[in-house]
């Protein structure tokens, strides 16, 4: 079951959801607008190997625009921090985002109960196209769940993805046993 803009904001209320800043003119019906962060990274070997660290360079959007390049994945990050403790999130695009045709993630669209931080975006793009700091980038959709959670996201010993940051993260898959 998704929440509605009215649960949405009850939620808030009773502290399961949290976004900041919140603006209510980014509710929408049953989502909430999120905004492209001002920095993005690329990674800076050209292949990479998911058993290494493969390290990023981060950079500050130019307030001009930035143009995205076909064949490049870009690491953006949204510039609102969430907090989901009792739902489960999932991050979609914007569809006036999907049709400049930008994709904001590859595959990690979905949340975890007590995921709390700022969402890196996985962006790529079919064609050139300028984008912007601060322009809304993708939804937040909440999910209801069904029974208690054992391990929240923010406490698991081997969660990766829990230090706060305003910069994106590249992929920690090197710290996996396989």
């Amino acid at each position: 079951m998704i929440l509605t803009d009215k649960r949405i904001l009850e939620e808030i209320e009773k502290g399961n959801i949290l976004i900041e800043p919140f603006d209510k003119k980014s509710l929408g019906t049953n989502s909430y607008d999120v905004h492209l962060g001002r920095f993005l990274g690329t990674y800076k070997d050209r292949v990479l190997d998911a058993k290494e660290h493969n390290e990023i360079e981060v950079f500050t959007i130019p307030l001009e625009g930035f143009v995205l390049q076909p064949g490049t994945l870009y690491l953006g990050v949204t510039e609102e921090y969430t907090e989901t403790h009792a739902h489960v999130p999932f991050l979609e695009g914007k569809s006036s985002v999907g049709r400049l045709g930008i994709d904001i993630h590859a595959t990690a669209g979905k949340g975890d109960v007590g995921f709390c931080n700022t969402w890196t975006l996985e962006i790529s793009c079919i064609q050139p196209v300028k984008i912007y700091a601060g322009m809304p980038i993708g939804q937040l959709i909440y999910f209801a769940i069904d029974g208690e959670v054992e391990n929240m996201y923010n406490t698991k010993a081997n969660a990766k993805y829990t230090q706060r940051t305003v910069k994106p993260i590249e992929s920690m898959m090197w710290k996996n046993k396989f």
